[in-house]
């Protein structure tokens, strides 16, 4: 099993916007920003809308990808990033939960979100991580 270390869970937790690439129909890569959180070593990100097109794509091939810049630079002055290469889950429901716990972090604490009354169900997206690359030191501690 892939793991985040350290370095990579601060990064996770600092709540950057996440660029979450899915594969359109054609094969042609489809990218949203998302919210990213984590359950245990999986990644979470929440989603009222099943039929918005990176739901579809997920729902269709689970290969995904996640990149994430860091606010720090390396002795080159480039900037770090984080790139996760995951299989997706889709679970029904618990994505307003999820996206109103999100946003404490990516909005600030006391936030009410959704910003709708009553959201939907929604679907929760699982990233099992299958690969971590990027700029930084973001290795893989078991190997």
């Amino acid at each position: 099993m892939v793991r985040l270390n350290t370095a990579a869970l601060a990064l996770i937790d600092s709540a950057p916007l996440a660029h979450l690439v899915t594969l359109n129909q054609d094969g042609s890569p489809q990218v949203s920003i998302i919210w990213l959180g984590r359950d245990g070593d999986d990644l979470v990100s929440g989603h009222v809308d099943p039929g918005q097109l990176k739901m579809r794509n997920m729902a269709r091939d689970p290969r995904v990808t996640l990149s994430m810049e860091s606010p720090t630079a390396n002795q080159y002055g480039f900037r770090e990033y984080l790139v996760v290469h995951a299989q997706v889950k889709l679970t029904d429901g618990g994505a307003a939960e999820l996206l109103h716990t999100l946003a404490q972090t990516y909005i600030g604490p006391g936030t009410e979100f959704p910003l709708m009354p009553d959201p939907p169900p929604g679907q929760v997206a699982h990233y099992r991580i299958t690969k971590i690359t990027g700029m930084g030191d973001w290795s893989d501690p078991t190997g």
